[in-house]
């Protein structure tokens, strides 16, 4: 956000110095990552606040509706942008300012940089709000690289070229929008519960299969919610166990799957019999 605020402040004022809606334009979407920023950070530390009375499941809902939020904020960014510069483009004024390419050249090197670390963070925690700010990051250093083309071409053709770097904005609005809603569909299967990935599902019955006498895995549902995964599985085993047997091999399965790599945070056993056991099992 401190990185956010020092490159939204510099953008604005080279862009007004300099005559380039298309700076002021990643300025004001610089803006927004701070905004955006500060709603995954709320929504992170509400997500990670323990289960209670009224939240029996958590609190991890909170970090894909921050996720939804950011894609708005997104979204709102670029209709904010697009309507200027038309504004700008119907609107004849001077080219900008040579100077304004080099503010350019280090808002994208230092936006690229913040991008592949914030989406670094982001797949180490699997949080789409995370990753949604990251892509904030990307989106401004696209923003900027279509500025940069295009107040070099407004430079290089001289007159008659003032407004590219007002299409070079419309341009990187469209980029933006892409982005934003492809977050807001991933944060919105969040919120309804969508399945995860079958690789995940794969991954989860494999470990489930591999605990002693666990004949066969029928069931298998997954949901992410925060920064974790909630698993419900049925589980076959002999149905001459004892249920004494059959309770202690649902708690191996349980200790199994929370202590993968998976970030498995609850998980529901359901043990059924196996009427039919794969020859050679030694149930």
């Amino acid at each position: 956000m401190a990185v956010n605020v020092v490159l939204a402040a510099t953008k604005i004022v080279a862009g007004i110095a300099g005559n380039s809606y298309a700076l002021i334009a990643d300025g004001i979407e610089s803006t927004a990552d701070v905004f955006s920023s500060l709603v995954v950070w709320v929504g992170l530390k509400v997500s990670s606040l323990p289960a209670d009375a009224d939240h029996p499941y958590g609190h991890g809902k909170a970090e894909p509706i921050a996720g939804v939020i950011v894609a708005l904020a997104l979204l709102g960014a670029s209709v904010l942008i697009a309507v200027q510069s038309v504004r700008e483009i119907v609107t004849p004024h001077h080219a900008p300012a040579w100077y304004t390419l080099l503010v350019l050249a280090l808002v994208i090197a230092a936006k690229e940089s913040l991008y592949r670390f914030v989406f670094k963070v982001g797949n180490e925690l699997t949080s789409t709000a995370v990753k949604g700010d990251a892509w904030h990051h990307r989106s401004d250093a696209l923003t900027s690289a279509a500025a940069f083309v295009g107040i070099a071409i407004a430079l290089i053709g001289g007159k008659g070229f003032e407004s590219a770097d007002d299409w070079a904005a419309l341009l990187a609005c469209a980029v933006i929008v892409f982005n934003a809603a492809r977050i807001f569909r991933a944060a919105l299967g969040e919120i309804m519960d969508a399945a995860v990935p079958e690789r995940t599902q794969n991954d989860i019955r494999t470990l489930a299969a591999s605990v002693p006498d666990v004949v066969r895995i029928e069931k298998c549902h997954a949901r992410k919610s925060g920064l974790g995964l909630f698993v419900e599985i049925h589980v076959e085993v002999d149905a001459e166990l004892t249920v004494r047997r059959g309770h202690e091999i649902g708690h191996e399965v349980i200790a199994r799957l929370k202590s993968s790599a998976l970030s498995i945070q609850h998980v529901v056993v359901h043990i059924e019999p196996a009427l039919d056991p794969p020859p050679g099992h030694n149930g």
